[in-house]
């Protein structure tokens, strides 16, 4: 696809904008100024969606098959590694031109990504496919935001927001049932190489509307803002560096030490300096902007580091088939749709931060009753209840910081502070998952993968799993804390003169 002359471009955008003006006031995100472009990000969201809800169910095997268990935390974690270089190239591809074609690279290398992975004869080869995945996934997510920080008002952005986690229910259901049945009927590689025909719905659905509407740098007679070379710089050194501890983590010999030291000796600089890829004050939760950032990666690392142990924690333990353990989480897209939609009601809007700290403490009391069905006579339904309630709350405390971030960001700005939450995300992922991993490894994970996926195996050890849970349940229960420290400094200073 060839990208538009900058005079059409403008011309489009202002055409666009001249319809929305002659909409109702206040409108909708299906009305006729944003109904194609609304349908088109939703379905690039459904495909992300799918992909994950089904490779979570298929990992398990495939991990057993690749001989890859000691490995399992870095097949999720290489998404996540790669995908923070390519949020910051994102932010800044998107600010200097407009979000389409980074969204564009993006499907693609996620496409090509799952078919790598899902032709893989080892597990190394798969988990390279992975890293190509972020790399796409990390360019799309940051195109998104950016696609709905120019294409919607601030009223209309919860709505937006609450559609994205709503396109998650769907493939929460139907993921793990279709992923378990293809996984024991055809075989796991099937659900990687499948997936990349969805591909063809969002580029007809999302790219054209986005060519309309939000296409182009964000102000037009503006001189092109250059490429911040420092910023790549460092976040291609936080890539490498995660990549290296987690690396170093699953490995446990001493020889990994080396790895180690020369991952943090990269990552720590690049995450903690000043003039870093995260606001200042992140680390330290000052209030506002940095508190939002640090909140997103303490709430997606503690759940998704807890939430890939569980189907493989239900398949070794207590004998469940693929598609039975990836049902388990199922309701979980229905109720973090749910959170998301509570979030986008205008009554909840003096109530934000309340919300989220309600959300968080869902999510951390989620995570620590999951490793109860280690104990034989608790019901396995345990977790698909407990991981309701957390997902409930993962949509409040998500949507939430989202909406937050556009809402203290000006519009040259958004790309940048949308890779920073991004990157938080990410970065929190990787590092939770190396540990997760490294205790997991630890204490003897890898055992497991001598057990067959099927009804009647069982794992043997069990505190190799509540080693990744309970300390994922305390980083969630910090988050409820950092979660007070939403409101601005003005804010705060307004609560001390009452």
């Amino acid at each position: 696809m060839s990208a538009l002359e900058p005079r059409d471009a403008d011309a489009e955008v202002a055409e666009a904008a001249e319809a929305a003006a002659q909409e109702p006031a206040g409108g909708s995100v299906l009305d006729r100024a944003h109904r194609a472009l609304s349908i088109g990000v939703v379905s690039v969201v459904l495909l992300i969606a799918f992909e994950a809800t089904a490779v979570g169910t298929a990992m398990p095997v495939a991990a057993r098959e690749l001989n890859g268990i000691p490995l399992y935390a870095f097949a999720f974690s290489a998404y996540f590694t790669t995908s923070l270089f390519a949020m910051v190239l994102s932010g800044q591809w998107s600010d200097r031109a407009g979000p389409l074609a980074p969204l564009t690279a993006g499907i693609s290398a996620f496409a090509a990504g799952l078919l790598l992975s899902g032709t893989a004869g080892t597990m190394w080869l798969f988990i390279l496919g992975r890293a190509v995945q972020g790399l796409g996934g990390g360019l799309v997510i940051v195109a998104l935001y950016v696609v709905v920080s120019r294409a919607y008002s601030e009223q209309l952005r919860p709505a937006i927001m609450a559609a994205f986690a709503a396109s998650w229910v769907i493939p929460s259901v139907v993921g793990p049932l279709a992923s378990g049945t293809i996984t024991e009927h055809l075989g796991w590689r099937w659900v990687f190489v499948g997936i990349p025909v969805l591909v063809v719905l969002p580029l007809a659905l999302a790219l054209p509307a986005i060519r309309r509407t939000a296409s182009g740098p964000a102000d037009p007679a503006a001189p092109l803002p250059p490429y911040d070379r420092r910023r790549i710089r460092l976040a291609l050194g936080i890539s490498v560096g995660a990549g290296l501890l987690q690396y170093a983590g699953q490995e446990l010999r001493w020889l990994s030490l080396l790895p180690a030291v020369a991952g943090a000796a990269l990552l720590v600089p690049a995450a903690v300096r000043k003039d870093g890829l995260l606001p200042r004050g992140t680390y330290r939760a000052a209030r506002g902007l940095p508190s939002v950032v640090l909140l997103r990666g303490i709430a997606a690392g503690s759940f998704i580091a807890a939430e890939s142990f569980v189907p493989l924690m239900l398949v070794t333990q207590r004998g469940l088939s693929p598609t039975l353990a990836g049902l388990s989480l199922a309701v979980g897209g229905a109720t973090w749709a749910l959170g998301s939609y509570l979030q986008s009601r205008p009554w909840t809007e003096p109530y934000r931060e309340r919300l989220v700290v309600v959300g968080m403490l869902l999510v951390a009391a989620a995570i620590a009753t999951a490793p109860s069905v280690l104990i034989a006579s608790v019901p396995v339904w345990v977790v698909a209840v407990a991981w309701g309630f957390g997902c409930l709350g993962m949509g409040m405390v998500i949507a939430s910081t989202s909406v937050l971030l556009l809402k203290l960001s000006a519009p040259e700005e958004a790309g940048a502070n949308s890779a920073a939450l991004q990157i938080s995300d990410g970065l929190s992922n990787v590092l939770l998952l190396a540990a997760g991993g490294a205790a997991f490894a630890a204490l003897g994970g890898g055992a497991v993968g001598h057990a067959a996926t099927t009804a009647t195996a069982t794992g043997s050890h069990p505190a190799a799993f509540a080693a990744v849970f309970l300390p994922m349940a305390g980083v969630a229960a910090v988050g409820a804390w950092v979660a007070t420290r939403l409101g601005g400094p003005e804010r705060a200073k307004a609560s001390k003169s009452r």
